[in-house]
């Protein structure tokens, strides 16, 4: 009988129309059974989400405690440096380094080509972002600033093939020339003697030369040196210590301006006797105006 009646119905249900409102009527008065009978299995899903979450959380907050007590340790080791740093410029009379000035940035997209490794990031010409600005995350430098739009701006990353920079070892103060090699996990230390100094592990920092970058921010660590008979450069690869594939949020430093030249004339230091025989050499009349 039950198989007739359901065979009638979906008969009827696809010949006349007007079974519709009886579907839903009768889809209303079965909606409370519907909800009593999956309320196991959503109770089950929401359990298991929630302990999952649960697991995440815990095992991030495992992780974060691990790397407090690094950072306070480093932190407190800061404190002293910076101290002795003072006695000793006050010592010297040199003056203070005053801290770079920085905004915040967010990630907009990433370049979908491939050969290229550019981002968007969500600050442009109404925040002060300029072309050629320092890009960091929180561990090292990420790039500059490339083209520069009203309310965001593109970055170019110290990995792309077209990226160079002046760095200089921290260790010694060996100074040489990174460039990207195309890949996110490796730059290209450039014409390394044979014979510097240089090793695995080595952190690499700017070096301020060029005014584009402040000098003493992080930037790779060597991970390979390579030395061949016979030639007169090792291969020397470095990892950029920058999370150029994870980090969502950046720093673009404001580093001080290039200091304008004097507008003094060429002799101001020079003696008379310098300044005579410099305008004879080049044949100035003794009262014309240094150019």
């Amino acid at each position: 009988m039950c198989v007739l009646l359901a065979s009638a119905l979906m008969f009827v249900d696809t010949r006349f129309t007007r079974m519709e409102a009886v579907r839903a009527q009768l889809s209303t008065l079965v909606a409370p059974v519907q909800w009593a009978v999956s309320m196991p299995s959503n109770v089950l899903t929401w359990g298991s989400l929630a302990l999952s979450d649960q697991r995440a959380l815990l095992e991030e907050n495992r992780r974060l405690r691990e790397q407090i007590l690094p950072l306070s340790h480093r932190v407190q080791h800061m404190a002293s440096l910076t101290a002795e740093n003072v006695r000793l410029r006050e010592l010297l009379s040199a003056s203070d380094q005053n801290e770079v000035p920085f905004i915040t940035a967010e990630l907009l997209s990433l370049d979908p080509d491939p050969f290229a490794h550019q981002m968007v990031i969500d600050r442009g010409r109404r925040n002060g972002v300029y072309v050629g600005q320092p890009v960091m995350d929180a561990s090292g430098l990420v790039g500059q600033v490339t083209a520069v739009s009203a309310y965001s701006s593109r970055v170019l990353m110290v990995a792309d093939a077209s990226h160079a920079l002046p760095v200089q070892v921290n260790r010694n103060g060996l100074r040489f020339i990174v460039q990207g090699s195309g890949r996110y996990d490796a730059l290209t230390v450039l014409h390394v003697p044979d014979t510097a100094d240089i090793r695995k592990g080595d952190l690499l920092v700017t070096s301020g030369l060029a005014g584009r970058f402040p000098p003493g921010y992080p930037v790779a660590r060597v991970a390979e040196v390579v030395h061949d008979p016979g030639q007169p450069f090792a291969r020397v690869t470095a990892t950029p210590v920058a999370q150029l594939q994870r980090s969502r949020h950046f720093l673009l430093l404001f580093p001080p301006a290039a200091r304008e030249a004097d507008e003094v004339p060429w002799d101001l230091d020079l003696t008379p006797e310098a300044v005579e025989a410099a305008r004879s050499l080049i044949g100035l009349p003794a009262d014309a105006e240094a150019r």
